[in-house]
């Protein structure tokens, strides 16, 4: 396997938060799937888990070359937790199918959080002789 491409995104919890207070519960259901929100604990650490999730959409994006204006749902992007507590992927809709393209067969995901920021690195990884890049990117 080679790597597709990388991305590591830093989000501010306060700019969540925000949007949360203008928005309000349209903030959620736009962005997370409902296993997402199924997963949430508390209201405090609510923010820190959904800042996290939103930072991994967003590497995941730079990873495909993307921007959201492109035809691309916040919900083409489901961020799950394993059992071992590992945080894993599972794209649909345009995301899929660029990914694909991209000859992504596996995501590497990682994620941490404080109370000021979350942090989600991507990493995709592909198989066959020659790694694709993708057309355009997202910084």
């Amino acid at each position: 396997m080679y790597i597709v491409g990388h991305s590591l995104k830093i989000v501010e919890t306060r700019r969540i938060a925000k949007l949360m207070e203008r928005l309000g519960a349209r903030f959620e259901t736009q962005r997370f799937t409902p296993t997402e929100l199924n997963v949430i604990e508390s209201n405090v650490k609510r923010i820190q888990y959904l800042t996290g999730r939103f930072a991994t959409k967003e590497a995941i994006l730079t990873v495909l070359g993307q921007g959201w204006s492109q035809g691309i749902s916040w919900l083409d992007i489901e961020v799950q937790r394993m059992p071992t507590g590992e945080p894993s992927v599972v794209l649909y809709g345009n995301c899929q199918k660029i990914a694909t393209k991209l000859g992504i067969r596996k995501w590497l995901i990682s994620i941490s959080h404080v109370s000021s920021c979350a942090a989600a690195c991507a990493i995709a990884l592909g198989t066959g002789s020659e790694p694709v890049t993708p057309k355009t990117s997202v910084s």
